[in-house]
């Protein structure tokens, strides 16, 4: 196998990973600071003489390079594609294909915009393409999968946010990564109440001072809801701030007291727990309607999620390994062809976005930080038969220039952009809309 983006976090704990996994061998690691992938490699125990250019291979050698172009001259049979660069990523992604090679895609920048692009190459080739194990998109669809070949009616699905809210009601203190705010109030609102979203809207003016909105949560969500057909209730994602047993409440239709505008809606809560209290760990969730009463009634006794009412139920896989997972996709791919996600895209929905605030023509719109975010924009999800074929993915807007100002709001659209990549441009354009979503 073969990893571009191999200085990444992501990639380093596949790295770190494959050392205990024989029947992964890795003949190849692009990325652009070979500097750090060689002294991740130091730092992971393996041996520095190990790492060779093209010229030097041999068995047992691994080719570290900078050069995507020169990559598929190594005999590899699955890239995985970590580099997060939208343009790039897609670039080596469907090289890799044409020339029959599997690709597990870590890139969700990717393929938010160019999925059905590199599904029909994977096709026209004989290779597969799939989501990587370990991120959320594919644990999520996997979940969905299972979901829906038990018959079970979804609700809705999301994910966790990356960071819980984690608040000591003795000190008032609630706890975000590495920041903490002084919240008194939360004390009173760790009980759901009889008002879901009453008690919701309370917990959010809380914790109005945590950002708790990030560009890769809405990149992830858009990634699943093409791929399995689930639709937000609007544009911008919920994020209520929920603990994990109050899933199913409040993820029930609204006419049963929830927050769901309807059945397949997809969404990301902001977990909340106290300090020793289990971690959701940024992972995936399906709420369900329940069947027999008996059975989840037993069920709820057992310790699992069950609404108060008895209606729903929240069936959830609560961690994201990253590459700890990634080897089972790599092998499932390379021994069955089996693919974590879907073969044909079954909604509508895509990563877009709104000028946060005033665009002058000439301006680039850079992208970059943690969570990837581009600059003084707002992404959103729209439904492409109702937003238009001219709308803009997000990332195929990044690093783009604004031909025209934008005012607080607008949407990106392709007539109002220049310097767009050729090829991933040509790639968002092969889409074609679902028979459902």
């Amino acid at each position: 196998m073969a990893i571009t983006g191999a200085n990444g976090p992501y990639a380093r704990t596949l790295l770190a990973q494959l050392r205990t996994v024989d029947a992964i061998e890795v003949a190849a690691l692009c990325d652009l600071d070979t500097d750090g992938v060689r002294n991740v490699w130091a730092a992971l125990g393996l041996d520095p003489a190990a790492l060779v250019d093209s010229d030097g291979v041999s068995d047992g050698s691994t080719v570290l390079t900078d050069d995507l172009d020169s990559l598929l001259d190594v005999p590899f049979d699955v890239l995985v594609e970590a580099t997060g660069n939208p343009a790039r990523g897609y670039a080596v992604a469907r090289a890799a294909l044409d020339a029959g090679r599997h690709v597990v895609m870590v890139s969700k920048e990717v393929d938010s915009v160019a999925s059905e692009d590199l599904l029909a190459a994977a096709a026209h080739s004989g290779a597969c393409y799939t989501l990587a194990g370990g991120d959320q998109p594919a644990n999520l669809i996997a979940l969905v999968s299972a979901v829906r070949l038990l018959g079970l009616e979804i609700v809705a699905v999301g994910k966790s946010s990356e960071y819980d809210l984690v608040y000591d009601p003795a000190t008032g203190v609630l706890t975000h990564l590495d920041q903490r705010f002084t919240v008194p109030g939360l004390a009173q609102l760790l009980e759901l109440g009889d008002d879901v979203p009453e008690t919701l809207r309370l917990r959010d003016a809380a914790v109005s001072a945590v950002a708790r909105s990030a560009t890769a949560d809405y990149c992830e969500m858009a990634v699943v809801a093409a791929n399995a057909g689930f639709v937000p209730d609007a544009e911008r994602l919920r994020y209520p701030v929920a603990r994990i047993s109050e899933l199913a409440d409040i993820y029930a239709l609204g006419e049963d007291g929830g927050i769901v505008g309807g059945p397949g809606r997809i969404d990301v809560f902001s977990a909340l727990r106290l300090p020793g209290e289990a971690s959701f760990a940024g992972g995936v969730f399906a709420v369900v309607r329940t069947t027999d009463p008996v059975t989840w009634q037993t069920l709820a006794q057992k310790g699992h999620v069950v609404s108060r009412n008895g209606a729903y139920a929240c069936l959830y896989l609560p961690y994201h390994y990253m590459g700890v997972e990634t080897p089972l996709t790599i092998l499932a791919l390379a021994r069955a062809g089996v693919s974590t996600a879907y073969r044909r895209p079954r909604g509508d929905v895509m990563l877009a976005g709104r000028a946060r605030s005033a665009i002058t023509a000439g301006t680039q719109l850079a992208m970059g930080g943690h969570h990837h975010d581009v600059e003084n924009v707002d992404p959103v999800l729209v439904r492409r038969s109702e937003a238009g074929a001219d709308v803009a993915p997000l990332y195929l807007a990044s690093f783009a220039t604004v031909t025209r100002d934008l005012g607080p709001g607008e949407l990106l659209r392709l007539a109002d952009l220049e310097g767009l990549d050729p090829a991933l441009a040509k790639a968002a354009a092969h889409t074609s809309l679902p028979a459902h979503s």
